[in-house]
């Protein structure tokens, strides 16, 4: 008989547990230490949780534009009305799409209820308005006062037939008092006619002739007022500097140069409107090897856009500017070096990512696309709290029965099964403790079904194993090749039953809506989770157990005692001598 060739493990033979073994304690130590690292040790909690209010939003397209509801625009209105919120003071506020033409906003407790619909419900403003004045973000002490430092403004960058400029660095502009002149020349009301009803008062000149004097505007005073106090550092103050302001009438609005680095702007009557512009995107310049944002106006826009691009032309800077204002917001305040009309771009240190930011942002304020408030639910804390704990109940109560059951079926085995059922349990917690984050994943009600629903999985997985083991020892074998002959056959099994699983989950990920998709979330992450933890930990663990005496002999309360199993002989194969046999015998 040939000699098996060396370096090939027969079937059946023992596997090294030690390295599977090693490999998801690895795996564990790193989540768990990324988790304490983080700062996020209990995974965050959806509204029905934490208590809140939630609002359903549907897009909505005027006659003929129904093209204006796609992904691009949907994306873009997530981003501003996460912008909002976040400017209500709210934290972990959750802002995301569900199916086509929704969007759900979740707000946690602490928020009014009237404001919060106010700030999400209504369409996002963008107008284009001259600028008038522009200082560093921080409140002034008045006008006239002379500054501690220079004031940043928004630079400008030269760029034939174009506008030009973008926010990323600051250059200083004049003084205050400076601005505050200009600021007082640009919205100084027109001089009154000298009348015996008007409320002027008069003071004589050298030559004794009264002249007029005319009070202040009392708009225009205040404006100078607000723009002198408003502290852009304030994220409640910059959100509400240019709310409820009309497009005809003169604001303040905060724009950020850099990361954390704020200007403030006194900006003039909306000369150009979003609806003006018919297209903009961020495109790579080839010839200059950098990426600008070009843009396209309608017939009525280029006309509008020509004439005020015209006036500021002829002005220097901060004047010669007109600021992009989405939502009362400074997103960009490029200087105009010529008469534009149909078409413009803005340059400077574009990015990829911003360069097409800025090009969805302008022409999404150009779309006629608008919200409408679908339904708005009050959750209570208390209530969240109630089912909360009702369901850790009945997954605590099944979680019982479980260990009940494999207790006295399986005996010492059972111990396996419990192991495995800590360490995916630990997986579970702080791989959701790690998304909340990462991925803005919330435990919700339904999730907590779902996982209360992958214990029935993952049990599952380790009855299809012992069963198998236990048919081998039936068939005569001993403990330890029958852990490994019955693993293959065991394998394929629970590959098929989570593959199955895993896929009613996805399934259910994609069509649902709402807080279902909790549910289709934590059943496939606990899914996958069952596949790791029986390949790297139950499957190990077992072929270590086979080889000790408890195990390995059989004993009455291992679970795998040949005689309670009603085991065949051992299979033998063994070669007897026949002594010769006479033919009469024979």
């Amino acid at each position: 008989m040939a000699a098996p060739k060396k370096g090939r493990r027969p079937a059946g033979g023992q596997s090294r547990p030690g390295r599977a073994l090693a490999l998801i304690l690895i795996a564990m130590v790193a989540l768990t230490g990324g988790m304490f690292w983080s700062g996020h040790t209990t995974p965050r909690l959806g509204i029905d949780l934490a208590g809140g209010t939630s609002i359903t939003l549907k897009a909505k397209a005027e006659p003929g534009q129904e093209s204006a509801v796609n992904e691009t625009n949907m994306n873009t209105a997530v981003g501003i009305i996460e912008r909002r919120v976040n400017g209500l003071g709210v934290s972990e506020a959750e802002v995301q799409t569900q199916g086509r033409e929704n969007i759900i906003v979740n707000i946690p407790r602490g928020t009014n209820e009237k404001q919060a619909r106010e700030q999400v419900g209504t369409t996002a403003q963008l107008y284009f308005r001259p600028v008038l004045a522009v200082t560093n973000g921080a409140p002034q002490a008045a006008p006239s006062a002379t500054p501690s430092g220079s004031p940043s403004a928004k630079p400008s960058a030269s760029a034939t037939g174009s506008t030009a400029g973008e926010k990323k660095s600051a250059t200083p502009t004049a003084t205050a008092s400076t601005q505050g002149r200009a600021l007082t020349e640009a919205l100084k009301a027109p001089s009154p006619t000298p009348t015996a009803s008007s409320s002027a008062s008069t003071k004589p000149t050298a030559t004794g002739t009264p002249q007029a004097t005319p009070k202040p505007d009392p708009a225009t005073a205040a404006l100078e007022q607000k723009f002198t106090a408003l502290n852009c550092l304030d994220p409640k103050q910059r959100t509400a500097a240019g709310q409820g302001v009309k497009a005809e009438q003169p604001t303040v609005a905060c724009g950020e140069d850099a990361p954390g680095v704020w200007s403030k702007y006194l900006l003039g009557p909306a000369e150009v409107g979003g609806r003006d512009v018919d297209d903009a995107k961020g495109v790579l310049d080839q010839q200059r090897g950098m990426w600008i944002v070009t843009m396209d106006f309608t017939d009525a826009g280029a006309k509008k856009f020509q004439a005020i691009t015209s006036k500021l032309s002829a002005q220097t800077d901060p004047q010669n500017r007109f600021a992009i204002v989405l939502d009362g917001e400074v997103v960009s305040a490029p200087s105009v070096r010529q008469t534009l009309s149909a078409s413009a771009e803005i340059s400077g240190n574009f990015t990829q990512q911003t360069a097409q930011d800025l090009g969805n942002i302008l022409s999404y304020g150009a779309l006629p696309l608008t919200f409408e408030t679908q339904s708005v639910d009050t959750v209570t804390a208390a209530l969240g709290g109630d089912q909360l704990e009702a369901g850790l109940i009945a997954g605590a109560i099944g979680l019982a029965l479980v260990v009940i059951y494999l207790v006295v079926y399986y005996r010492g085995l059972s111990l396996i099964a419990i192991l495995s059922l800590g360490v995916s349990a630990l997986l579970t917690y702080v791989l959701m403790a790690l998304l909340g984050p990462a991925i803005g994943f919330a435990l919700n009600l339904p999730a907590v079904c779902g996982a209360i629903v992958a214990i029935g999985i993952t049990a599952d997985s380790f009855i299809v194993y012992f069963e198998r083991i236990r048919d081998e020892l039936r068939e005569g074998r001993t403990l330890r090749p029958a852990v490994e002959r019955a693993w293959p056959r065991a394998r394929r099994t629970i590959l098929v039953s989570d593959f199955v699983s895993f896929l009613a989950a996805a399934v259910l990920f994609i069509v649902t809506v709402g807080k279902v998709k909790g549910f289709a979330f934590t059943l496939g992450l606990t899914t996958l989770l069952d596949i790791v933890v029986v390949f790297l930990f139950t499957k190990p663990v077992m072929t270590l157990l086979a080889r000790t005496k408890f195990f390995g002999n059989g004993h009455p309360l291992s679970g795998l005692d040949p005689k309670r199993l009603g085991a065949k002989p051992p299979l033998r194969r063994t070669r007897r001598a026949h002594a010769p046999v006479d033919a009469k015998e024979a």
